[in-house]
């Protein structure tokens, strides 16, 4: 047990050492690597969240992203010009602007998102499969639909053009939007957002480990297997179906006010079917319900698309141009994924299955 322990101990420091000196490496090579790497810890909360209910709870959400998007004008809107140059009451009470600090940011985004999760959850608590799917599917893109045109006749999400002039994070009244400089080291903006978005994730993978192996993730895990005897039981799926889409949907939350801050600017269109399409996938490419497996899934599909730029480019020169790179850049993609699903149908890291798992006998013999 302690030679475990002991190699358990080692392997973590060391993987908190790589983690740490990862981007320092890579702003060496170039700050899009790093910027790719930030996008997909964003990806990875993302994941996450979504796997306490698909993975766990069983509950085929197809329009998560508009948890994300939640999040990302909820910040998007305390952190930025748009509401004192649209209200001029708000104006005259905040005259130096509406600047939110990040320990309330993060809260008030979460909070949001988890309330739009009760409220997705409420009315499609008798819904299962294929009917759950199409209106979760309809909510997301209501909200998107919501925060294109809420721009008239009062301007609150400001329509297609989005909401720019965002407020970094300030860690300690500094910003993150500027480098550090400490001795003679450079870190740059995208890797100060790194070890946020590193360590809002490493919490993340904490609380989703704590709650799959808790009375209430058991819970889930029985209503994902069988919903009718999970209530014969004595389980009350009612609530707990809600407490799954509104801890799921905090995720998302968190995920969109870290992406908003980061990327100074949002619209409409970074919400779209496709990207709620593609952490679905994350979730079940990597392996249903399994965190490690989750993790891996959302890094891979965040990161290769970036990774098939330099592929695509080469084969789109050998053409002469005849093929978009954009278009191949996704035909690869496809096929990637469709060659793991074929080779890996239970996911790239899938949970243990029950009846792998040995129990030893009490005896030698294996009869007492």
């Amino acid at each position: 047990m302690g030679d475990v322990m002991n190699k358990r101990l080692i392997g973590f420091v060391l993987s908190a050492v790589a983690l740490a000196v990862l981007p320092l490496l890579l702003q060496g090579v170039g700050h899009a690597w790093v910027r790719i790497v930030d996008v997909a810890l964003l990806y990875i909360l993302l994941a996450l969240g979504l796997n306490i209910v698909v993975g766990m709870a069983g509950l085929l959400d197809l329009g998560y992203i508009a948890f994300y998007a939640v999040g990302a004008y909820m910040f998007a809107l305390l952190a930025s010009p748009h509401l004192t140059e649209s209200f001029p009451a708000l104006a005259a009470m905040f005259p130096n602007g509406l600047h939110t600090p990040i320990w309330l940011a993060i809260p008030l985004g979460a909070g949001a998102a988890a309330l739009a999760g009760v409220l997705l959850g409420a009315p499609t608590l008798k819904l299962r499969g294929d009917y759950l799917a199409i209106v979760t599917l309809g909510f997301g893109e209501i909200i998107r639909v919501f925060m294109n045109n809420l721009d008239a006749p009062i301007n609150i999400t400001n329509g297609p053009m989005g909401i720019d002039s965002i407020d970094p994070f300030s860690v300690g009244g500094v910003s993150l939007g500027e480098p550090w400089h400490i001795g003679g080291w450079v870190i740059e903006s995208v890797t100060l957002h790194y070890y946020l978005f590193l360590a809002v994730v490493v919490l993340a993978v904490v609380l989703s480990s704590r709650l799959h192996d808790s009375r209430l993730g058991r819970a889930w895990l029985a209503i994902r297997e069988d919903e009718i005897a999970a209530k014969a039981m004595g389980l009350n799926t009612r609530n707990l179906k809600l407490l799954a889409f509104g801890l799921g949907a905090m995720f998302g939350g968190v995920s969109g006010v870290l992406f908003a801050s980061f990327q100074g600017f949002v619209s409409p269109e970074s919400f779209s079917l496709q990207e709620s399409v593609m952490v679905v996938a994350m979730v079940v490419l990597g392996g249903l319900g399994h965190i490690p497996g989750v993790i891996l899934g959302a890094f891979l599909l965040a990161a290769l698309p970036e990774v098939l730029r330099y592929v695509a480019g080469p084969l789109q020169a050998m053409t002469d141009g005849r093929l978009d790179a954009a278009i191949l850049r996704q035909l690869l993609v496809a096929l990637a994924m469709i060659s793991i699903m074929l080779l890996r149908p239970r996911g790239l890291w899938p949970s243990p299955r029950h009846e792998d798992q040995m129990v030893p006998d009490s005896t030698e013999g294996g009869r007492a």
